[in-house]
């Protein structure tokens, strides 16, 4: 059985860094690419970050480069994103999400995801 299950969201002030992490069960890195994504109250979800083991391929949505960084821990069979220099645009709730084909994921498709960690920025 699948399970993804993220942590590490919380309040943070402008400037501040937090370390997600997506936590995986039931599927290896090796088969599936793994991404972050994001939806604020009254907005569409969006992609944030997503990465492929197999494919050795990332992305980061361009508000992200520079200042998110996304990595794995194989030993673990966890995906990290660490957020720094946040702003309040960067309140949401933080998805995780996997999927076998990483365009795929880029664009939006999965096959699991979590139920999602929430990120407030205040200024």
């Amino acid at each position: 059985e699948v399970h993804i299950v993220e942590s590490g969201g919380g309040l943070v002030q402008v400037g501040g860094s937090l370390r997600l992490s997506c936590l995986a069960s039931g599927f290896t890195f090796d088969d599936y690419a793994i991404g972050w994504f994001r939806q604020a109250p009254g907005k569409e979800r969006e992609g944030v970050s997503g990465i492929s083991k197999s494919a050795g391929r990332m992305y980061y949505a361009d508000y992200a480069k520079g200042r998110f960084t996304i990595s794995i821990d194989n030993a673990n069979n966890t995906v990290y994103l660490q957020m720094n220099n946040l702003n309040p645009e960067d309140t949401a709730v933080y998805y995780c999400a996997a999927h076998p084909g990483f365009e795929r994921l880029v664009l939006g498709i999965y096959d699991y995801r979590g139920q999602g960690t929430q990120v407030t920025v205040s200024s």
